[in-house]
């Protein structure tokens, strides 16, 4: 009886134990620079962070932090990433100018006719070339490029000469380099600068794409909107990161949780889904009677000529520097055709 009974409390125990072990939680800080209810917070990270809740059965908990809640700036994020301040960052690659010089390959002037196409070269593009040398001091989940750039002017801009003068804020160091190339005062500054920047006159006009718009509200703060119809004027390269300790003090299942909800589709579906709000955006500015100069395939042309010369000089500064830009141009414009085509 007492053999039993001690066969019988040791299983007991046993089994707490591994109902303890299985039961092993973590919470994961995830930081990042826009207001919660902006498209990307809402739709792609949350999204994100409920599946990878729901996949671990409750094991993994995901507190969201919002506009920067948890100090710093937005081109601190990515060294929040590494640094271990927050465990996950979403952020924009440009934010911090010639740190990913690789990936500025897919922010080049009429690059994207596509962000999910696009996204998934940007993904493949990475494992490929990236991982051991950009991305080398955190974990990506997840890498994509907006919808088609916009700008977003207080007067009408549809020769690349209209740019002559206007203050321009520009996102990234490629894209500063393109609006200066083709006239424009190029200011550089975070997203969330924008709209106290335009209210008051610190720049004239903004480029971003147009599912921002309405979080930001510059539908309200200018008047003119300029849409290049085809492949797009410029994108924007995000970078999705977790802080590789964090990742790797995960037990195996749960790092699996983590694997399984990140990577190329989770990439694509952040690219796409960012495109198609592009269109409430749209409707928002349209609705304010505010005037949206779709340009002609003829005066696209005109841009796309102007802007090769910043295509020209990124491949020959990068080719100078030891990165193969010529190789990465050719490598990254076939995967994004493979993609657009569903080849």
């Amino acid at each position: 009886m007492t053999l039993t009974r001690r066969t019988l409390l040791g299983a007991l125990a046993a089994a707490c134990m591994s109902t303890t072990a299985a039961a092993q939680e973590v919470t994961l800080r995830l930081h990042q620079f826009l207001p919660a209810q902006a498209n990307v917070p809402a739709h792609i990270l949350d999204v994100w962070a409920d599946s990878v809740e729901a996949d671990s059965n409750g094991r993994i908990k995901i507190d969201l932090f919002a506009s920067m809640q948890l100090g710093g700036t937005p081109p601190q994020l990515i060294d929040q990433a590494i640094d271990g301040v927050a465990d996950i960052v979403w952020t924009v690659a440009g934010y911090t100018p010639g740190r990913f010089p690789q990936l500025e390959v897919f922010e080049l002037p009429f690059m994207s006719p596509d962000a999910e196409a696009t996204s998934r070269a940007f993904w493949e593009l990475a494992e490929a070339r990236m991982m051991d040398t950009d991305f080398a001091d955190f974990k990506p989940l997840g890498l994509w490029v907006h919808g088609p750039g916009v700008i977003h002017s207080n007067r009408p801009v549809t020769d690349v000469a209209d740019l002559r003068g206007l203050k321009l804020r520009a996102p990234s160091r490629t894209t500063t380099t393109m609006f200066t190339q083709l006239g424009a005062t190029s200011v550089g500054m975070p997203v969330p600068a924008v709209p106290e920047s335009l209210s008051r006159g610190v720049i004239d006009g903004a480029v971003i794409p147009w599912e921002v718009v309405p979080s930001l509200k510059v539908q309200e703060l200018v008047t003119y909107h300029t849409e290049f119809p085809g492949d797009a004027l410029y994108t924007l390269a995000f970078i999705f990161a977790m802080n590789k300790d964090a990742y790797d003090a995960l037990p195996t299942d749960l790092q699996a949780v983590i694997d399984a909800n990140s990577g190329l589709e989770f990439s694509a579906f952040a690219g796409r889904t960012q495109q198609e709000y592009d269109g409430p955006g749209r409707a928002l500015a349209k609705e304010l009677g505010n005037t949206i100069i779709t340009l002609s395939d003829a005066q696209t042309a005109a841009w796309r000529a102007a802007s090769r010369t910043t295509i020209d000089n990124w491949i020959a500064e990068a080719d100078a520097a030891g990165i193969d830009g010529t190789g990465l141009y050719q490598e990254a414009t076939a995967l994004i055709a493979k993609h657009n085509t569903g080849n």
